[in-house]
C-alpha cells in the first residue's frame, strides 16, 4: 500500500507540475507587471512565484531579468537567489522522495548524468558547486537530476551558492535595462549620466569575469568525469511530454 501510495502521489505530482509549467510559461510577464505594481509585498509575491517557476521547470531568465529591472541590483540579486534555492530545493526533494522515477525515465541512457552520478559519490559538494557553477544541464532540470545522486541535502544547499556568477549576470542585465527603459521613457537616470556608464562598464566586466568563472568550472568538471561531458548531450528537454 505504501508503494501505491507513492506512486500515486509521484504521478499527482508530476501532472500538476507539468500543467502548471505549460499554463504558467504564457503568464511571466503579466506576473512580472502585476509584481512591479505591489509595492510592499512585491518581494514576497515575486519570490513565491519565481520559487514555484522553478519548481514547475519553468525557463527562469525572463524572471531573474525581471528580478533586476524592478528591484535594482542589490535587491534584486538577493531576491532572485533566495528564490531560486527554494524552487531548486522543492525540486530536488520531490525526485528524490516522491518522482524518483519519472526523473530516472528522463535521464535514463544519459552517459554525462551517469559520469556526474559517479563524480558526486566521491565528492558531492564540489561537483554539485561547479555543476551550479557551469550547468550541463538545464537549471531546473537539474534540480530534479540532482534528486537522484548521492549528495546530501546540506552539500546540495551549500553548493547552490554557485547559482551566484550567473544569477548577479542576469540580473545585472535587467537592472541596466530597467534603467535604460526609464531614461527611454524620459525620466533622468538616477545618479546622472555617469551612473549609467558605470553600470554599463560594470556589466561588460561581470560578463568576463562569469564567462572565466564558467569555463574554469567546465574544464574541472571534465577533469572529474573523465571528459564523459564533451559526449553529445542526450538530455531531454522539461518540456517533452
Amino acid at each position: 500500500m505504501r508503494t501505491a501510495s507513492r506512486v500515486l502521489i509521484a504521478l499527482m505530482v508530476v501532472a500538476g507540475l507539468v500543467a502548471l509549467g505549460r499554463e504558467a510559461g504564457g503568464l511571466v510577464q503579466s506576473f512580472i507587471d502585476r509584481v512591479a505594481g505591489l509595492g510592499f509585498w512585491a518581494p514576497l509575491v515575486y519570490v513565491i512565484g519565481y520559487a514555484l517557476a522553478v519548481a514547475a521547470l519553468i525557463p527562469g531568465s525572463l524572471l531573474t531579468l525581471a528580478g533586476g529591472a524592478i528591484f535594482g541590483l542589490a535587491r534584486g540579486l538577493a531576491y532572485v537567489f533566495i528564490a531560486a534555492v527554494l524552487g531548486s530545493t522543492a525540486g530536488f526533494l520531490i525526485a528524490r522522495y516522491f518522482a524518483r522515477g519519472w526523473v530516472e525515465q528522463r535521464i535514463a541512457g544519459n552517459p554525462r548524468f551517469a559520469a556526474i552520478d559517479r563524480a558526486i559519490a566521491q565528492d558531492g559538494l564540489k561537483i554539485t558547486f561547479l555543476l551550479r557553477l557551469s550547468p550541463v544541464f538545464p537549471f531546473s532540470f537539474l534540480n530534479y537530476a540532482l534528486g537522484l545522486t548521492s549528495v546530501t541535502l546540506r552539500d546540495y544547499l551549500l553548493a547552490s551558492f554557485g547559482m551566484l556568477p550567473g544569477t548577479l549576470l542576469y540580473v545585472y542585465s535587467g537592472a541596466l535595462l530597467g534603467d535604460v527603459a526609464k531614461v527611454a521613457g524620459g525620466a533622468p537616470p538616477e545618479g546622472g549620466s555617469a551612473r549609467l556608464w558605470v553600470t554599463a562598464l560594470g556589466l561588460v566586466a561581470t560578463v568576463a569575469v562569469t564567462v572565466v568563472v564558467t569555463r574554469t568550472a567546465r574544464r574541472a568538471l571534465d577533469e572529474a568525469t573523465g571528459g564523459a561531458l564533451e559526449e553529445p548531450a542526450q538530455t531531454p528537454s522539461p518540456d517533452e511530454s
